[in-house]
C-alpha cells in the first residue's frame, strides 16, 4: 500500500511539473538555461568523443569487454528503441510482435527470447523481469529515452563477478546524461503514421547541483494491415549532486505505452494470398505496459583512490498482452487466444567498495539484493480480449541477495591477473491461486568462480585469457509445480539456477584512431530456455554447446570519418550423446557495420544489419532465411536547428525480422499444419525530424 502511494504521489509530480517544464523550454530565451561563457566562445574548439575509440587497454580484463556512446549514438539512424542494444558489437535486436513489446534479442548464437541470457541495466536499476507473465528474464527497454543515453558499458560471457542473473550471454549498463551542453526540442514525422516528439533540458540549480528532464511522445500505426495503434508517452527527470568526495544521482521515469499487434502469421497464408504480407489472422492482438522507477546512485570517493558506491531503486510494474500463435490450432470454436498479464512492484539495492592496497594489489567487493513482490502474474484463454477461463494465475514473494568478492595482482609491469567469486541465494514463495497444489516455497544457492589473465604484450595491444561460470535462473513457478495446469499430468519440478561456464581468449588493439578486437569463446549451458510456438512461452530443456569467435573494428582516420565493424560466427547445439541437434533460433552468422562523414554543416550516416539463416527445429530440416537491413540518415545544421532525414531499410528488403516453425490451424483448415510463422522487416520508409537547440 505504501509503494501504491508513492506511485500516485510521482504520477502527480509528472502530471503538475511537465507543463511547466514545458512551457520553460518554449518560451524562455535560450540563454535562460545556459551557463556563462566567454566572449569568444566560439573560438573554443569542440572536442568529439567516440565511446568505441576509449583507451581501455590496462583497465579492462577480456577483448569482449567495452563502452559505447558519446558520440557514437550522435546521428545514428534508430528506427527502434531495442536497436540500443544492437550498439553492442554482435547483437541484434528484432520485433515479432507490436513495437510495445519487448524485443528479442540475438547474441552470441542465442535466442535470447525476450532477455533470457543477457541483462540490462540503466542508472544501476536492473530492467530483466523474474518470473515474468510472458517470459522468463523479460528485457522491455521501451522506457528509454535514446537522446539521453550518455554510455553504455557491456560485458560477454561469465567472466565477471559482478555480473549475475541471465548475464551468461552478455550485460549491458547504460547510463543517462547528468547533464547536456544544450537543451533541444525536436518533432519527427514519418511515414505509415509515425510521429515522436522528444525534448530535454538541463539546469544548474546550484554550483554543485544540476537538474536534468526530458520528455517524449509517440504514436505510430506501421505498415500493417491492422493499424498498430502504438501510443507511448516517456517521462525522465535525474537530479545530480557533486561535492569533493561525493557523487549523488537521483532518477525518476514514468513510462505508459499501448498498442495493437500483428504478430508471426504462416507463411501458407501469405503465400495462399489469404493475407497481405503485412496481414493478420486475429485481430485482438495487443498489449499496454506502465512503469514508474525512482533510484538513488551516490559515489564517495578519497584522495587515496578509494571508492564506494551505494545504490537503491523501488520499480513499480503493470503488463498486459494478447496474443494468439496458433489460431484455432487447441479450440475450433474460440480460437487459442490467450492473455498474460503481470502486476508488480520490485526493489532493491547494491553496495560495492574497491580498496587499492598497493601499487600491484587492489581488492573490490559488492552485494546486492533484490525482491520482488508479484501480486498477480497469469496466463488466461480469451477470445476477443474477453477472458472465457483461467489456465494459471499466482501470486509470487521473490527474493535474492548475493556477495562476490575480486582481486586484481599486476604480476610484472605488463601482465596482470584478476580473481572473483560470486555467491547467490534465491528463495521463492508461490501462491498457486488457480490451482494450490502448486503452491509453495523453494530456494537454490550458485557459487560461480571467475579467472582473468590479460598481457600488455605492446603499448597499444593487449592480449585477454578468461574463464567463469555464471547462471540463468527460472521462472520460480517451475520450483514448485507439480501438476502441469494445461494437461493434468504430474511433472517434475527445476532448479531455480542453472549454471552456465564459459571460457575466452581474446586480443584488443589500439593505435592511431583504429581499435580492432577479436575474441574466440565457448560457453556450455545446463540447460537451455527454448521457445514453445504453440504455448506462447519457453521451457527447460537440455544442457547446451556453444563455440565461436567475434570481431569488431572502429577505424576513425581523420575528423571528418568514422567506420566501425563487426561480425560474428557461432555453433551451437545440444549436448545430446551421438547426435547432432540444433538449438532452434540459434543464429549462425551476425554482420553489422556504419559510417559516419561530417561535411561542415552536414552530416551523413549509414548502418548494416545482417543476421544469417537459423536452424527452426531440432534436425535441422527447416532453416530461416538470412535477414539484411540497410539504414541512412542525413542532418544539417543551421545555427540553432538540425534538419533530419532517415531513410530505413533502404533497399526496401522483403526479409523476415524473425522467424518460428510450429504448428498452428487457420479458419477452414481441417487439421493442423506444421509451417514457418514469420514477422516481416518493414519495408521502406521516409521521416524526417526538425530539432531546436537552445
Amino acid at each position: 500500500m505504501k509503494y501504491e502511494l508513492w506511485g500516485l504521489l510521482f504520477v502527480k509530480y509528472i502530471v503538475n511539473t511537465v507543463p511547466s517544464l514545458l512551457a520553460l523550454c518554449v518560451c524562455a530565451s535560450p540563454a535562460a538555461f545556459s551557463l556563462e561563457t566567454d566572449e569568444n566562445e566560439d573560438a573554443i574548439e569542440t572536442i568529439v568523443v567516440h565511446g568505441r575509440e576509449l583507451k581501455l587497454i590496462g583497465d579492462i580484463n577480456a577483448a569482449s569487454t567495452g563502452v559505447v556512446g558519446y558520440a557514437d549514438f550522435e546521428n545514428r539512424p534508430f528506427s527502434r528503441v531495442g536497436e540500443l542494444v544492437e550498439v553492442i558489437p554482435g547483437a541484434v535486436a528484432t520485433q515479432h510482435s507490436g513495437e510495445g513489446k519487448a524485443n528479442q534479442y540475438f547474441l552470441r548464437g542465442f535466442n535470447l527470447d525476450h532477455g533470457t541470457d543477457f541483462s540490462a541495466h540503466v542508472d544501476g536499476v536492473p530492467v530483466n523481469l523474474r518470473t515474468h507473465g510472458h517470459g522468463q528474464g523479460y528485457l522491455d527497454l521501451n522506457f528509454v529515452i535514446p537522446e539521453v543515453v550518455e554510455r553504455v558499458d557491456y560485458r560477454k560471457g561469465p567472466y565477471s563477478p559482478t555480473t549475475g542473473d541471465f548475464s551468461s550471454a552478455g550485460s549491458a549498463r547504460y547510463s543517462t546524461y547528468e547533464k547536456m551542453d544544450e537543451g533541444f526540442v525536436q518533432f519527427t514525422a514519418g511515414e505509415f503514421g509515425y510521429y515522436r516528439g522528444v525534448g530535454a533540458l538541463s539546469h544548474d540549480i546550484a554550483s554543485d547541483t544540476t537538474l536534468l528532464f526530458a520528455l517524449e511522445g509517440a504514436s505510430h500505426n506501421g505498415p500493417w494491415v491492422l493499424d498498430q495503434n502504438l501510443e507511448k508517452i516517456n517521462a525522465f527527470t535525474k537530479l545530480t549532486h557533486r561535492t569533493a568526495n561525493w557523487h549523488i544521482n537521483m532518477v525518476a521515469s514514468a513510462y505508459d505505452s499501448s498498442w495493437n499487434a500483428t504478430d508471426q502469421v504462416p507463411e501458407r497464408a501469405i503465400e495462399n494470398g489469404i493475407i497481405d504480407r503485412f496481414g493478420f489472422i486475429d485481430s485482438d492482438l495487443g498489449g499496454d505496459t506502465t512503469r514508474l522507477s525512482f533510484s538513488v546512485q551516490s559515489r564517495h570517493q578519497t584522495p587515496a583512490g578509494t571508492s564506494t558506491e551505494i545504490s537503491a531503486y523501488a520499480v513499480s510494474y503493470d503488463f498486459s498482452l494478447f496474443s494468439n500463435f496458433t489460431y484455432f490450432l487447441d479450440d475450433p470454436l474460440n480460437g487459442d487466444e490467450f492473455e498474460q498479464i503481470d502486476e508488480r512492484s520490485y526493489y532493491g539495492g547494491a553496495v560495492t567498495h574497491e580498496r587499492q592496497a598497493n601499487d600491484q594489489l587492489t581488492f573490490r567487493v559488492g552485494a546486492e539484493g533484490r525482491f520482488d513482490n508479484i501480486s498477480d502474474v497469469g496466463l488466461f484463454r480469451t477470445a476477443a480480449r474477453q477472458r472465457l477461463s483461467t489456465v494459471r494465475r499466482d501470486s509470487v514473494d521473490q527474493l535474492s541477495l548475493s556477495a562476490w568478492g575480486e582481486v586484481e595482482i599486476h604480476l610484472t609491469e605488463r601482465l596482470r591477473a584478476t580473481a572473483g567469486l560470486r555467491g547467490d541465494y534465491y528463495d521463492a514463495d508461490v501462491d498457486a491461486i488457480s490451482m494450490p497444489v502448486n503452491s509453495g516455497t523453494a530456494d537454490d544457492t550458485l557459487v560461480s568462480p571467475s579467472f582473468a589473465l590479460a598481457w600488455r604484450a605492446t603499448e597499444n595491444l593487449e592480449l585477454y585469457a578468461n574463464y567463469g561460470r555464471g547462471f540463468h535462473s527460472n521462472d520460480v513457478r517451475g520450483a514448485t509445480i507439480s501438476i502441469d495446469p494445461n494437461s493434468g499430468d504430474a511433472v517434475d519440478p527445476v532448479p531455480i539456477l542453472v549454471r552456465s561456464k564459459g571460457a575466452e581468449l581474446g586480443a584488443r588493439l589500439e593505435h592511431k584512431g583504429l581499435t580492432a578486437t577479436v575474441a574466440l569463446f565457448m560457453l556450455d549451458l545446463d540447460s537451455e530456455l527454448v521457445f514453445v510456438g504453440d504455448a506462447g512461452t519457453t521451457e527447460a530443456n537440455d544442457a547446451s554447446s556453444r563455440v565461436g569467435i567475434e570481431t569488431s573494428l572502429f577505424w576513425r582516420p581523420n575528423d571528418w570519418l568514422v567506420v566501425d565493424a563487426s561480425a560474428a560466427w557461432t555453433d551451437a547445439e545440444f549436448d545430446i550423446a551421438g547426435n547432432e541437434t540444433y538449438i532452434p533460433g540459434a543464429v549462425k552468422r551476425v554482420l553489422g557495420g556504419g559510417m559516419t562523414a561530417q561535411f561542415s554543416s552536414w552530416t551523413v550516416s549509414a548502418r548494416l544489419r545482417h543476421f544469417g539463416a537459423a536452424p527452426l527445429i531440432e534436425d535441422g530440416s527447416v532453416f530461416s532465411e538470412p535477414t539484411t537491413l540497410v539504414n541512412m540518415a542525413v542532418n544539417y545544421d543551421w545555427r540553432q536547428v538540425t534538419l533530419g532525414f532517415e531513410l530505413l531499410n533502404v533497399f526496401d528488403a522483403e526479409d523476415a525480422d524473425i522467424s518460428y516453425f510450429f504448428e498452428s490451424r487457420l479458419p477452414g483448415e481441417t487439421s493442423p499444419v506444421e509451417d514457418i510463422h514469420l514477422h516481416p522487416v518493414e519495408p521502406r520508409q521516409v521521416r524526417a525530424s526538425l530539432r531546436y537547440n537552445f
